[in-house]
């Protein structure tokens, strides 16, 4: 194989893990900023009104917090799903899952009785004192609010004395939905209280890049990886076989070529075509989703899809074999996305 087919090699591994993996920084890792977050939930009846877009702002405010809930990472968070005004647990503190804290969200009931709700944010902020003393670590507290406190404590007081309490174990973050400008100074006096706030509004969760910032600057850092893997260098070549990996990463339950891995083929097509001796074994394999005998169909209608192109393309039948292994062979961390999306592959190298 020429040098500049080893070049090739190395930039197809690094086109791989960004365009169809979508992982961090090369290099970078994420690390939990808080232990514990709770999402909590104006469903007084001020947050009944209509938004200047006709839509209720309770309404939107829950499909931001389903929408925030997708790009927060699967890591050891503990997660709790409250509403205020009145007060109710929809889901007590526990281990974060997605898929509990979007059923949470997705029962909270919008319509019955919440029209001529008062609003007793400040009693709110003290209800959830309880809860709050039982954790442990650092809490993000996050509230949908319009900020219309109109009855019971001062809202702002109570937050300022959580400050005082809790310190820096406590952030509180306020979405606001406000449309009055007593609202907006609620909203604002809360977040005021605590300087780690990052502030939000409906906006800012209609927005892809928005929303993404939002989730980092409340729930992770990007860190420099302490031990990096070496930059690979360039040998005299040894006399043993020399082994080509190329990877491909499909999308969840999929196994169809796309059209962005048609580059990644071609170029692993070049690359087979330079010995026509040389024999390569197809291997497909699976995140942990699912059971282990549908995930080993899946991983092997992976690796024939990847072999049907490369032999409708002129690669010879008899220099390729298709394996699929499952779920058995993963490279990366099957309990986050990150990894679950990289174990989503398909691989190519010399037998």
């Amino acid at each position: 194989m020429t040098h500049s087919r080893k070049l090739i090699l190395f930039m197809l591994a690094a086109m791989l893990t960004f365009s169809f993996a979508f992982a961090a920084t090369a290099n970078a890792k994420m690390v939990k900023k808080v232990d514990n977050f709770i999402l909590f939930l104006d469903q007084s009846g001020s947050m009944a009104m209509k938004n200047a877009d006709g839509m209720k702002k309770i309404e939107k405010a829950k499909s931001d917090m389903l929408a925030l809930n997708q790009a927060i990472p699967a890591l050891d968070y503990n997660s709790a799903v409250i509403l205020f005004a009145p007060f109710e647990v929809q889901c007590s503190p526990k281990p974060y899952s997605e898929a509990t804290v979007a059923a949470a969200v997705s029962a909270v009931d919008t319509e019955f009785g919440i029209f001529n709700r008062q609003t007793p944010m400040g009693n709110g902020l003290a209800d959830i004192n309880p809860t709050l003393g039982q954790l442990s670590g650092k809490t993000a507290l996050i509230i949908f609010t319009d900020g219309e406190s109109n009855i019971g404590t001062d809202p702002v007081a109570v937050a300022q004395d959580m400050a005082s309490k809790y310190g820096s174990n406590l952030c509180v973050h306020v979405v606001s939905y406000a449309d009055s400008a007593k609202g907006q100074a609620v909203v604002d006096g809360i977040r005021s209280a605590f300087s780690c706030s990052v502030a939000a509004d409906g906006a800012t969760f209609a927005d892809a890049n928005a929303l993404s910032k939002y989730a980092r600057d409340v729930f992770y850092d990007e860190v420099a990886d302490p031990a990096p893997a070496p930059a690979p260098v360039v040998v005299a070549p040894a006399p043993a076989p020399e082994v080509v990996t190329f990877n491909l990463n499909f999308g969840f339950d999929k196994y169809q070529i796309t059209d962005e891995m048609i580059p990644v083929l071609e170029q692993a097509k070049m690359i087979l075509e330079e010995d026509a001796s040389a024999t390569y074994e197809i291997s497909g394999h699976t995140d942990s989703t699912g059971t282990e005998e549908y995930n080993q169909g899946l991983s092997e209608r992976r690796a024939d899809s990847v072999m049907e192109w490369l032999v409708a393309n002129g690669i010879s039948a008899d220099r390729l074999e298709a394996k699929g292994y499952g779920e058995l062979s993963p490279k990366y961390d099957n309990t986050t996305k990150e990894g679950r999306k990289l174990n989503r592959r398909v691989e190519i190298q010399t037998k």
